[in-house]
């Protein structure tokens, strides 16, 4: 597999993916929002038929929780609709697809991981509109399609959690972090790795978990980041999601199981701890660069 059309290039995730694909030398169609809306069928379809690539990786969404929340209808056209006018394409061309979910298709109510065929009932627009996406697809292309739900997701391009809270470390005495959400944060560039294993090795088209592996709070995750930056970790200080009301509501426990790698002769993604150590110098050498947007500390203690 070596010609790679990519949706959302310019974000987080998709950036990484761009960033290994020509690393391995190959072809990249690398598309930002402002190359192609994929809200517009017609455009969508006339990409795929142009550029003939042998993958369509669609790292394009609305991930603003909280936005979403205030305009579901774009939220839905953009994480539902736009995921169905891809699959369209590739089931037209016969390209491969797969899509990039979340885990917040799920209510969180659970007290062990989800697996990949557990009910789901968002709680939140966002959720929604991603749950939708899902069954477009897999309408679309029911046979072909590959869906990875992934989950708390950092990395050096883009703000995200961990980027915040090194801001935060610089300039707060203390941190308050919400310690009552439980998942799995998860590095862009394993995410990534996994998206380019899957389709190299031609998995069965199916739904999959790719989240690095363990699980903590934000809290948790706060107390590492500090840790990471030889500051002392008891400088965050845990509290509820009630000191910090949003629009949307947040699941409290949204760890996803991966049991379907054993199936497909793969293991799941490696810890979270590990994934952040090796993360970690990457975001810092970012953040020294130009200066990017980041979070208010108000939405990096409660984040997505």
């Amino acid at each position: 597999m070596s010609r790679w059309l990519v949706t959302g290039a310019g974000g987080m995730l998709g950036r990484d993916l761009v960033n290994l694909l020509r690393s391995r030398n190959d072809t990249v169609i690398a598309l930002e929002h402002r190359s192609l809306d994929i809200t517009n069928h017609d455009a969508v379809q006339v990409y795929v038929d142009a550029y003939a690539p042998d993958a369509v990786v669609n790292c394009a969404a609305w991930t603003n929780v909280d936005e979403a929340e205030l305009d579901e209808p774009r939220a839905l056209q953009v994480n539902g609709d736009g995921p169905r006018h891809l699959a369209q394409a590739c089931a037209s061309t016969g390209v491969r697809f797969l899509h990039v979910s979340t885990d917040y298709v799920f209510s969180g109510d659970a007290s062990s991981p989800y697996a990949e065929d557990a009910p789901t009932s968002p709680l939140n627009a966002y959720g929604r509109s991603k749950l939708l996406g899902e069954q477009a697809v897999r309408e679309t292309m029911p046979d072909g399609v590959y869906i990875l739900r992934s989950a708390w997701l950092y990395g050096a391009y883009g703000p995200n959690f961990v980027a915040t809270m090194i801001d935060l470390e610089r300039t707060r005495e203390t941190v308050d972090v919400v310690d009552d959400q439980v998942g799995q944060p998860t590095w862009t560039m394993d995410l990534a790795t996994r998206i380019v294993d899957v389709i190299q090795r031609e998995l069965p088209p199916a739904t999959y978990h790719a989240t690095n592996s363990g699980e903590t709070s934000w809290y948790g995750l706060a107390r590492e980041v500090f840790r990471l930056l030889g500051a002392d970790p008891d400088r965050v200080r845990p509290t509820t999601s009630d000191r910090f009301p949003r629009p949307a509501l947040r699941p409290r426990y949204s760890v996803l199981g991966s049991t379907r790698w054993a199936h497909v002769g793969m293991t799941p993604m490696r810890d979270w701890r590990l994934a952040l150590e090796e993360a970690f110098p990457l975001i810092l050498a970012a953040k020294a660069g130009p200066p990017a947007s980041s979070a208010s500390a108000h939405t990096a203690s409660l984040p997505r």
